[in-house]
């Protein structure tokens, strides 16, 4: 490979003058002089010449803030589509990175906590590359998890090599991911995920203890699991709002680093209350909002010592994370797992965090991949869209009846936050971003982005989700509302106050399954359906709670990963025995909630689920297909095969249905290879089997 001009130019400029920058280069005009044009001979659109939008830049120029001699991001990534390839962090010449752990812990730590293999740390007289697999230590020496250490000298003499690792068009042959396997499975590696997910498991263990060993008040396991989640999802939200600059920086290590902790975070709560507007912080009742206020856990007594360490190791150098780079999809998988586990309480009133039997039974917590959860919107959502203005598609409707962690309806939103961008700067932005609500706005870089209110509106217009564990309610509000307030630092900066929507209204707790008429005729009075036992079973009132949505005929789209072999007592078994069409001697918990998707969306309205590809094949599900044949099309399978979920082997299908509309073929897909089948023949008799 012919070595660029350039290289030859910059390695003879860096010569000539290296005493000199050592002593006066800055690393902005290192960047600027150096490392650019050097990026640039490798192939990357450095000053997005090709005009992508934000989204799709092929390079981020990060501003790097200074915090305690820690910048807050690194200085580049290089990205492929929207997906982040690599990191690179600038040093100036002063700095010698090949002797200075400091800087190779902090590249480390962008790294990981972006769940990128590797990145790359450079000051131009060296350029070193790191995996970023292994969870990073202050400790580690220099040398720890370093991969190559290229000397300014040698970049002419071995730009082959350099090249056909990091250029743009080595990473789109796939040369770069070969590089990174060859990285993968060092001793030590541990993502940033698990490590996250083990770290607010010991908080939890934690405050569980302490909380109901400190407080006589707490009778119930409900109050304690929701205690300790709102204080876990608490700290977390304003700590990932410090390093996005919608928080001032430090306050919670302020707090750590004081008396009466516990006191001083309920204080930070109340404001945050102030400021927000979410149902995460609500404290007092207020019209307009959709849940009772918080009453307990402010009288809560909560030892310093427990919060010192949950607050201590949020920060840097005792933390190994970015909070910056924990992106929603992150979060997500971590709380995925969270969710599994409970606290109970043990005859002697001591706190125990045990999993829950449906997981136990399940053999563990299972989140959905990315790529499905893309999929399934693309393929409903997406539909939803096409030739709509953003006031037709105020009125799409979509739901997830057993959301989780909120990994789909925050793939939905994001789907419907990039559209609605897409399309105001395709329809003469300068229109929308002016009057006395504007819609959009320009970044100095000339990119619109939608504003703090319209991101609210949308959400609230569009999103909506049930799941029967409260907290994982609150972990799907959490989710949305990170998310919503992404890119926001300048808006909240210039005055824009209880800048989040409570979402009381859109995600609620409930059994999507059972209705309130489950508890006709039911003895309460004989204690077999007590106060403990309605808050178990949950029943959930669809025409009541989404009257808005039931009365006009329902969802637009209702996806998901519904629960599999979920658990149901004798008395739910009768229920769903004689309110489901699609029971027939076995209990699956995905077949009735196929059918309630059906039920709760709209004539030409999409159904599309991640469920067991056993329906499509066994004698007992044959109920189900004959329902799918009456009231719906199906217009795409995607046979997933056993090797969707991590450490599970279940035969998966995605399906997408069409309510309302004949459709001629169905869209039938491997992965490896794809057919189209008549649906005329899927529905004849008998048992409208798929082989």
């Amino acid at each position: 490979m012919t070595v660029p001009d350039a290289i030859h130019e910059l390695v003879s400029k860096f010569d000539q003058h290296r005493k000199e920058y050592q002593t006066h280069k800055n690393e902005t005009e290192l960047r600027r002089e150096f490392l650019d044009p050097f990026f640039e001979a490798l192939g990357w659109d450095v000053f997005n010449k090709k005009s992508y939008s934000e989204r799709f830049k092929e390079v981020l120029h990060e501003v790097s803030v200074e915090v305690e001699g820690q910048a807050k991001a690194a200085d580049y990534a290089f990205r492929v589509g929207d997906k982040t390839i690599f990191l690179v962090e600038a040093k100036k010449p002063s700095v010698n990175i090949g002797i200075n752990p400091e800087t190779a812990f902090q590249l480390r730590r962008y790294g990981w906590s972006a769940k990128l293999p590797i990145s790359i740390l450079t000051d131009f007289e060296q350029l070193t590359v790191y995996e970023c697999q292994t969870k990073p230590s202050k400790t580690d020496k220099v040398s720890y998890g370093r991969i190559k250490l290229y000397h300014y000298s040698e970049y002419v003499e071995k730009w082959d090599e350099i090249a056909e690792v990091f250029s743009h068009s080595a990473v789109m042959k796939g040369a770069f991911e070969k590089f990174v396997e060859g990285t993968r499975g060092k001793k030590g590696t541990e993502q940033v995920d698990d490590a996250f997910l083990e770290e607010i498991e010991r908080w939890r263990d934690m405050l569980a203890r302490i909380i109901v060993l400190r407080n006589e008040q707490i009778h119930t396991e409900r109050e304690v699991n929701f205690a300790v989640q709102m204080i876990i999802d608490r700290i977390i939200f304003l700590r990932i709002g410090e390093d996005r600059g919608i928080e001032p920086e430090g306050q919670l290590q302020h707090i750590g680093n004081g008396t009466q902790i516990y006191g001083e975070l309920i204080a930070l709560f109340r404001r945050a209350d102030t400021r927000y507007n979410s149902g995460l912080f609500h404290f007092s009742e207020e019209k307009g909002q959709s849940s009772s206020p918080d009453t307990l856990t402010p009288g809560l007594q909560i030892d310093d010592k427990i919060l010192k360490d949950i607050l201590r190791n949020l920060y840097y150098p005792e933390s190994p994370y970015v909070f910056i780079y924990l992106s929603a999809d992150i979060l997500g998988q971590v709380y995925e797992r969270f969710l599994g586990k409970v606290i109970r309480l043990t005859p002697g009133h001591q706190a125990k965090v045990e999993e829950k039997p449906e997981v136990r039974k399940a053999g563990g917590v299972y989140y959905t991949p990315t790529y499905i959860v893309n999929y399934i919107v693309e393929n409903t959502v997406g539909k939803l869209l096409e030739g709509k203005t953003p006031n037709q598609a105020a009125s799409i409707k979509v739901l997830d009846p057993a959301c989780g962690s909120g990994s789909f309806l925050l793939g939905a939103y994001k789907y419907l936050l990039d559209w609605h961008v897409k399309w105001y700067s395709e329809n003469d932005p300068e229109k929308w971003a002016k009057g006395g609500n504007p819609v959009v706005y320009q970044e100095v870089g000339g990119d619109w982005r939608l504003t703090t209110p319209e991101k609210k509106r949308i959400l609230l217009d569009n999103i909506h989700g049930v799941d029967i564990d409260a907290q994982a309610v609150e972990v799907t509000k959490l989710s949305l509302l990170l998310k919503v307030l992404e890119g926001e630092s300048g808006q909240l900066r210039l005055g824009f106050e209880r800048a989040l929507p409570d979402l009381g209204n859109n995600i609620k707790c409930g059994n999507s399954l059972i209705a309130p008429d489950y508890y006709e005729g039911r003895q309460f009075d004989l204690g077999l359906f007590d106060e403990e036992e309605q808050y178990r079973v949950n029943a959930f009132d669809w025409e009541k709670e989404f009257a808005h949505i039931v009365v006009h005929g329902g969802f637009d789209a209702v996806i998901g990963n519904p629960p599999y072999g979920a658990m149901f007592s004798d008395e739910q078994k009768v229920y769903i025995k004689g309110k489901y069409r699609t029971y027939k001697y076995k209990f699956d918990s995905y077949v009735y909630f196929i059918e309630k998707a059906i039920w709760l969306s709209k004539n030409d309205g999409y159904i599309s689920f991640i469920t067991p590809e056993l329906w499509l094949k066994l004698e007992n599900n044959d109920a189900l297909r004959e329902y799918i044949a009456q009231n719906a099309d199906i217009e795409k399978l995607l046979i997933c095969g056993e090797n969707v979920f991590e450490d599970a082997t279940i035969n998966t299908v995605v399906f997408c249905l069409h309510r309302g509309l004949s459709v001629d073929n169905i869209s039938i897909e491997t992965g490896k290879t794809s057919w189209v089948m008549p649906t005329t023949s899927w529905k004849k008799a008998p048992g409208y089997v798929i082989e």
